[in-house]
């Protein structure tokens, strides 16, 4: 069964067997993302974020020196095509042409031994049969161009080390956009970068989405992030979805504990602060032994509050936020009551 979603991500399980036992990377993530619309994935770090997008590119595989498989489950639907099922060779022909992703830490993702041109030309070679070098030279020069690298026709020939940090995450982005891919995934696309590059890639994202219609996942844990860039917010806790969303009723009215913690703590510029940031007590937890019922129970200020303490013995199932569309969470607090101590309690200290 296919979806009308360029992208659809439907009860994705990605595990890893280790020695101390099973880490539930990402246990039953769904979600679908139309052409031209951007999805913010937020979450603390381990909480499945960039495991499920290189779940999404097909890179889980079997690793030298023994390293076992990771366990997939569930189905990725691209453009009409299911990713699991497919061909593990047409999978790699999508990647790349149909599908791209910019990484995390582009010194680490780019080959330090040949020239930023070089590696961009590569990915335009592969998926263009018979391209002369020449040609992908200049595919390559005019690519940096338009990422906004100075001076592309001498610049293509330096190494990824002469780069600075901006520098390279625009080659990595010029890379991922050779072969104009209709989803680009962006892992934490501005670690790492001063606030006034991390501004300039954002601008890059955006108008490069705009020149092609890419549906575009974007990865970070920072909510600043996804409020300049997001149309849809899905909040990642322990391996699941917690809420999912249009941005602006995310921002305006969250339904779930989690989402008040990372809005807590975040900074404010718009307005004077006359308190310090609320941390989201406590820590993340272990992906082998995740808490029974809600997993963000031994966190959570409000897990009491239903009677019997239900929280802690049943998982919470995300529905639909009654009132607003396309909205859901998974908690066990009425919507009512998740309602008041939103508008009472939390808002008024934002």
């Amino acid at each position: 069964m296919t979806s009308p979603a360029y992208l659809d991500v439907r009860d994705l399980r990605i595990h890893f067997p280790t020695d101390d036992g099973l880490v539930k990377s990402v246990d039953g993530l769904s979600f679908s993302l139309e052409k031209g619309r951007t999805l913010g994935i937020v979450g603390e770090s381990g909480s499945g974020k960039s495991v499920s997008s290189l779940g999404i590119m097909g890179l889980h595989t079997v690793g030298q020196y023994g390293r076992r498989k990771a366990r997939i489950s569930g189905e990725i639907w691209l453009d009409g095509t299911e990713l699991l099922s497919a061909d593990p060779e047409k999978v790699r022909r999508l990647r790349g042409r149909e599908m791209a992703m910019i990484f995390q830490d582009p010194l680490s993702a780019m080959h330090p031994y040949f020239t930023v041109g070089s590696q961009i030309a590569e990915a335009y070679r592969i998926h263009h049969p018979g391209t002369d070098k020449k040609t992908a030279r200049r595919r390559a020069v005019d690519l940096l161009d338009r990422v906004g690298i100075p001076q592309p026709d001498r610049r293509v020939d330096d190494y990824p080390h002469q780069f600075s940090g901006g520098m390279r995450q625009r080659a990595m982005i010029a890379m991922a956009l050779v072969n104009n891919p209709a989803l680009l995934i962006a892992d934490e696309p501005t670690t790492a970068l001063d606030v006034t590059v991390q501004a300039q890639i954002l601008d890059l994202i955006r108008d490069l989405q705009k020149e092609f219609g890419s549906a575009v996942v974007i990865i970070t844990h920072d909510l600043g992030v996804v409020a300049e860039l997001a149309d849809d917010i899905l909040v990642m806790y322990g391996g699941r979805c917690v809420e999912q969303g249009p941005a602006e009723q995310v921002f305006t009215a969250p339904q779930h504990p989690y989402t008040w913690g990372l809005l807590g703590s975040m900074p404010r510029i718009d307005r004077e602060q006359s308190e310090r940031l609320i941390p989201v007590k406590g820590s993340p937890p272990s992906l082998i032994n995740v808490p029974p019922g809600c997993a963000f129970s031994p966190r959570c200020p409000y897990a009491d509050v239903p009677p019997g303490g239900v929280t802690r013995t049943e998982r919470p199932e995300l529905r639909p936020v009654s009132g607003a569309e396309r909205h859901s969470s998974a908690c066990h607090l009425a919507q009512e009551e998740r309602t008041r101590i939103w508008t009472e309690e939390i808002a008024p200290k934002l």
